[in-house]
C-alpha cells in the first residue's frame, strides 16, 4: 500500500508544471508563454480570472458563493486538439455538479433506442427456459437421509 501512495505522489510531482516568471515549463521542456493572466478576487468572494497562453489555450471562468457555502462557477476553455480541431467548452459548476457543454462531448443515445434483434431473441429464449424449469419438478432438494 506505501508503494502505491509512493508511486502516486512520484507520479504527481513530475506531472507539475515548473514556472519560470510568466513562463510555464512542462516536462516535455516545451516553454509556453503567458499571453493575459487576469485575476480579481472580491472581498466578498466573488472572483474572476482571464488566462490565455501563447500556444493557443484560452481560460476564463468567474464564481460565486451559492447555496450552504457552496461556490457556484461558471466559465469555458479553449485550445486547438493535436489534430488541429478546434475545442471549445463551457461549463457551469453549481450544486447539481460539473455541466460542461461541447460539440465534441459524446451524447448518449436517446431513450428508448432500439434494442437489437439478437438481444430480443436471448431475452426470449431465457424466458423460455425459465418458463421450462418452472415446469420440472426439482429433485435439488429432497427429504434428509
Amino acid at each position: 500500500m506505501k508503494f502505491v501512495v509512493l508511486a502516486l505522489l512520484a507520479a504527481a510531482a513530475t506531472a507539475v508544471p515548473v514556472y519560470d516568471g510568466a513562463q510555464a515549463r512542462f516536462d516535455s521542456g516545451e516553454v509556453v508563454a503567458i499571453l493575459r493572466d487576469d485575476r480579481v478576487i472580491e472581498d466578498d468572494g466573488r472572483y474572476n480570472f482571464d488566462m490565455e497562453t501563447a500556444n493557443g489555450i484560452v481560460m476564463s471562468e468567474s464564481g460565486s458563493h451559492g447555496l450552504e457555502g457552496a461556490i457556484v462557477s461558471a466559465g469555458s476553455y479553449s485550445y486547438t486538439a493535436p489534430d488541429g480541431t478546434p475545442v471549445v467548452v463551457k461549463y457551469v459548476a453549481d450544486e447539481n455538479g460539473f455541466q460542461p457543454q461541447s460539440d465534441l462531448l459524446p451524447v448518449a443515445p436517446e431513450f428508448p433506442h432500439p434494442i437489437p434483434d439478437f438481444v430480443l431473441e436471448q431475452i426470449a429464449f431465457a424466458a423460455e427456459e425459465d418458463a421450462r424449469r418452472a415446469r420440472e419438478p426439482s429433485n435439488r432438494y429432497g427429504t434428509p437421509q
